[in-house]
């Protein structure tokens, strides 16, 4: 039996049953979205703090050219005082915006401190203004890495964080918090999305065990298109079916979305623990490192000597001294792209000799040497050197897909 309810036209009669599947639904959506909220705070606090702690303490000791060379197309430009400030002000305000949208979400602080909650939007709005230019400035003007079509996806986000910094500002002075709170998660949903294309890239990296459907030496190809697109147009997506559904009422609606929300986080969960394991945490215990990075020393005597002469200190400084410098694999292997992007490839492919000789049983220094020889038109080399590559790993997916490419026997 339901339970009447006398109103002033009618009586309506609530049934107990649909009460109980409304609530559940109710509280699975709750859950779903705070399962959501805690994976991209921590994938986003960790994201922070590796990018603080890495280029941070390479300031610190004075060797910030060698660390932005290892992540930007074009790292420190000796005389480009407006390119390496932007450098500055992108890295500086991707960590402040990261920081700040999340004190903004932050109840007790919003409802506790007004003051701060208004000031510190107005930084988050600042800076959410400031890393969208200098992004813009590094795709078109300094340049960068890929195609036509991602960087006019990167512009599509650059444009899109400033209409929302817009709206958030435009809501909160009308003093409308309810559409003010909503442009704000658009804002910081298309502000993390640095995180999301990084999680997506390197589960679809783990997921078929080396790249897929793109080209990691030129880094374009349709998933890379894709991803750059998706980054913030599909959590947007989520977003927006999220404010419809809790605009409607309907338990089936909300139990679906919160399972489409569980199903999103939990690749969003794994695509962070890949980035993590793999970038970030070698990222953290490189900051930390006190040893002299090798690659540095090598690069500054390639520029003024000679590759030869390069290769000559890393034998005599490692039967010398070899505990104060780092001669880590990744060493090597970050110097050797560096000589790709710079399209030294003569140099490139004697670095990554010089690393599979100290790791002869590493299946990735070979890999890397297979690129520098296509690169260098060495079609027969960089056939050899990843079949080597793939004898040491069988599972190297890269290998594979690219010895396919060169058609080898």
């Amino acid at each position: 039996m339901g339970t009447q309810v006398q109103t002033t036209s009618r009586t309506v009669e609530t049934r107990p049953g649909r009460r109980s599947r409304q609530d559940i639904a109710d509280v699975t959506l709750k859950a779903a979205t705070r399962f959501w909220w805690a994976v991209l705070v921590i994938g986003q606090l960790v994201f922070a703090f590796t990018v603080a702690s890495f280029y941070g303490m390479a300031a610190l000791r004075g060797n910030s050219a060698a660390a932005w060379s290892q992540h930007f197309t074009h790292g420190y430009v000796p005389g480009d005082t407006l390119g390496n400030s932007a450098i500055v002000l992108h890295l500086v305000s991707a960590v402040i915006v990261i920081l700040a949208g999340m004190l903004q979400f932050v109840p007790q602080i919003r409802n506790r401190f007004p003051a701060f909650h208004r000031w510190n939007g107005r930084l988050y709005i600042l800076t959410a203004f400031t890393v969208s230019l200098a992004g813009l400035y590094m795709t078109w003007i300094r340049g960068s890495v890929g195609d036509l079509s991602q960087h006019i996806g990167i512009s599509l986000m650059a444009v899109l964080i400033m209409v929302c910094a817009v709206m958030v500002l435009r809501y909160a002075l009308a003093r409308d918090f309810k559409t003010h709170r909503r442009w704000a998660l658009r804002l910081y949903l298309v502000v993390s999305a640095s995180l999301f294309i990084r999680a997506g890239l390197f589960l679809s990296l783990a997921v078929n065990r080396g790249p897929f459907g793109f080209d990691p030496s030129t880094f374009t190809g349709p998933f890379l298109t894709f991803i750059g697109y998706a980054q913030y147009l599909v959590p947007l997506a989520v977003l927006e079916m999220y404010f419809w559904i809790q605009d409607r009422p309907g338990a089936m609606r909300r139990i679906a979305m919160a399972a489409a929300l569980f199903l999103v986080t939990l690749a969003l969960t794994a695509g962070v623990f890949a980035v993590t394991a793999v970038s970030w945490i070698p990222s953290i215990k490189k900051a930390y490192d006190s040893r002299t990075s090798i690659a540095q020393i090598l690069s500054a005597t390639i520029a003024s000597s000679g590759v030869d002469a390069a290769v000559k200190q890393y034998h005599d400084l490692k039967a010398a001294a070899p505990v104060p410098y780092d001669f880590d694999e990744v060493e090597l292997n970050t110097l050797g792209y560096q000589l790709i992007a710079a399209k030294k490839f003569n140099e490139a492919v004697r670095i990554f000799q010089l690393n599979a000789e100290a790791y002869p049983k590493s299946s990735n220094a070979y890999d890397s040497l297979g690129e520098a020889y296509i690169g260098r038109g060495d079609r027969s080399e960089a056939i050899a050197n990843y079949q080597k590559s793939l004898e040491l790993n069988p599972k190297n997916g890269n290998a594979v897909k690219m010895l396919q490419k060169l058609n080898a026997p």
